[in-house]
């Protein structure tokens, strides 16, 4: 199969030590509106998010808790995936690393590297940080509070001496450096790949892929002197310790593809297409990830997209500071579309952002409840009894029709760039193209004259109707993978059936679709016009 006729696309799988807030779905949603996209249009796609369950503070936490570790990340699994329900994300599977394939997969990637000569024992002394692992010297900063993670400042650090198993990530510095070089696009933007060759380039250190005497993890499958840790009943002697969190959780992305058990699945599925990641643990993706999969005999995969933090007065969102959006909440209060929307078009997905619950629900009523919603209800309302119900067929190719070619040019590169809000604005510029139509023809004044005997008023108000009913038409399709319920029930308005499945498979492709004028020939009734988006006060 070639790379054209299927896209895989990931996101990165979160720690389930908590419920979630919307900041760590936020990535979720955008590559679900990607994966949408990629179906509509005739790709066949796969989309993996899931849970990094194997943490040491989860183990912690739910010892505090008095709970097993298992119970501990069941109910917190059950969270998140009760959020991305009331999200609409579709993946094609929700993967936890406690999933037995996936046990498998990280073993056997131990098994590879070390057969390639590219793990070793050794001894690892220095910071641990409980919620994200190993710090080395120059990931750590100093506080009045003392030495501290960037990313987890409440959370105290561990010093740790142990023997443990390391990686020989130095011996790839220089095909690393090679491939960044060769493939530009690997680590986007352009900025936060810099960022990372400039990393390479100061030096690479071997990194720890074990720990000493954790007991929640997955069993390395090697003892110190090369033979297995595999007991003859089956059970994992604990002297060889766990699976280091993050070689652990890397190996999602090739465990979601197939491997080891399917090797005609991955063949199919691997190299993935499209990482979507936080920039927090850009370094984890596009440098000790790419040298893993060469020491397994692997592909790099083809692209790494690094979005940055949601903020909330200048500061990281996160739920120890409180200052998160519950998901659900927000579900609660926008409606699921409403909730995809504004948090991709309020969020550029290409840097931090700062944001709050006024900016949303301005957002909400500014796009959805009135410029589209609007649109959408008054062309209805006025075809309705302008002309009786009946659908007019689009006018002559000017206009409107001009608009939205470029139009959406513009939104498929967006998208294909990853620039979600972008792709969002060029697509409601064009609403607002549709709204600017309606002030400057007036249908209401047309029809006044068609009452009053002018011929010509009444093709030109069949015209406009014509092209304002293919602008909804147009805009409902495009959307979709944005609004994924209201598009089907936009286009139930407007007289036309919403040829896709819930999760965007099984239509004609979406191009095509998108073309003006698609459905000229085919005559319809319009239905009674019902908001989609109701207005919201703060």
């Amino acid at each position: 199969m070639s790379p054209a006729d299927r896209y895989y696309v990931t996101t990165s799988i979160a720690y389930a030590n908590n419920k979630p807030g919307l900041h760590t779905l936020y990535e979720v949603i955008g590559a679900d509106v990607i994966a949408r996209w990629h179906r509509m249009n005739g790709d066949e796609t796969k989309f993996l998010t899931g849970t990094d369950e194997h943490s040491v503070n989860i183990a912690q936490k739910a010892e505090e808790l008095g709970k097993s570790t298992r119970d501990f990340v069941d109910g917190n699994v059950a969270l998140f995936r009760a959020a991305e329900d009331a999200l609409l994300i579709s993946p094609d599977r929700f993967i936890r690393t406690t999933d037995p394939d996936h046990v498998r997969a990280a073993q056997e990637m131990v098994r590879r590297a070390y057969a390639n000569g590219d793990i070793y024992v050794g001894k690892y002394e220095g910071w641990y940080c409980p919620a994200e692992g190993f710090k080395t010297r120059s990931d750590v900063v100093e506080t009045p509070e003392g030495t501290r993670c960037p990313n987890h400042p409440t959370i105290e650090l561990e010093w740790i001496s142990e023997s443990n198993w390391f990686f020989r990530l130095s011996a790839y510095q220089e095909r690393l450096e090679r491939h960044f070089e060769e493939h530009p696009d690997f680590a986007q933007p352009d900025y936060r790949r810099n960022e990372m060759l400039g990393f390479i380039r100061g030096g690479l250190e071997d990194f720890s892929v074990s720990r000493a005497g954790a007991t929640w993890g997955i069993p390395f499958p090697i003892m110190p002197d090369g033979s297995s840790s595999q007991r003859p009943d089956g059970t994992w002697d604990p002297a060889a310790g766990t699976i280091y969190v993050w070689y652990d959780a890397l190996i999602n992305y090739v465990t979601g593809a197939g491997f080891p058990d399917d090797p005609a699945g991955f063949a199919k599925w691997w190299p993935a297409d499209l990482h979507i990641i936080g920039k927090d643990i850009a370094r984890f993706h596009t440098i000790y990830w790419p040298a893993m999969l060469w020491s397994a005999g692997m592909e790099a995969p083809r692209h790494v997209w690094i979005h940055g933090f949601l903020l909330a007065q200048g500061e990281r969102m996160s739920k120890s500071l409180g200052n998160f959006l519950d998901p659900i909440d927000v579900v609660a209060a926008l409606g699921a579309d409403g909730a995809r929307y504004v948090t991709l078009r309020e969020v550029a997905f290409d840097r931090d952002t700062d944001v709050s619950w006024d900016s949303f629900v301005r957002r909400y009523n500014a796009d959805l409840a009135n410029d589209f919603g609007n649109l959408l209800n008054r062309t209805i309302s006025m075809a309705n009894r302008y002309l009786d119900g009946e659908r007019p067929s689009v006018g002559p190719a000017a206009g409107l029709a001009a608009a939205w070619t470029e139009t959406l040019a513009a939104y498929r590169g967006k998208i294909a760039a990853c620039l979600l809000s972008d792709a969002l604005c060029s697509l409601w510029e064009f609403v607002g193209a549709a709204n600017r139509l309606v002030e400057a023809e007036q249908p209401w004044t047309l029809a006044k004259a068609v009452k009053a005997g002018d011929a010509e008023a009444g093709i030109r108000l069949n015209n406009v109707l014509g092209d304002l009913i293919e602008a909804c038409r147009l805009v409902s399709l495009a959307a979709a993978p944005f609004i994924p319920n209201a598009a089907p029930r936009a286009l139930a308005q407007l007289g036309y059936q919403y040829p896709y499945e819930a999760s965007g498979r099984g239509g004609p492709a979406l191009l095509e679709e998108l073309r003006w004028g698609a459905h000229a020939a085919e005559s319809g009734r319009l239905a009674t016009p019902e908001p989609l988006f109701p207005r919201l006060e703060t």
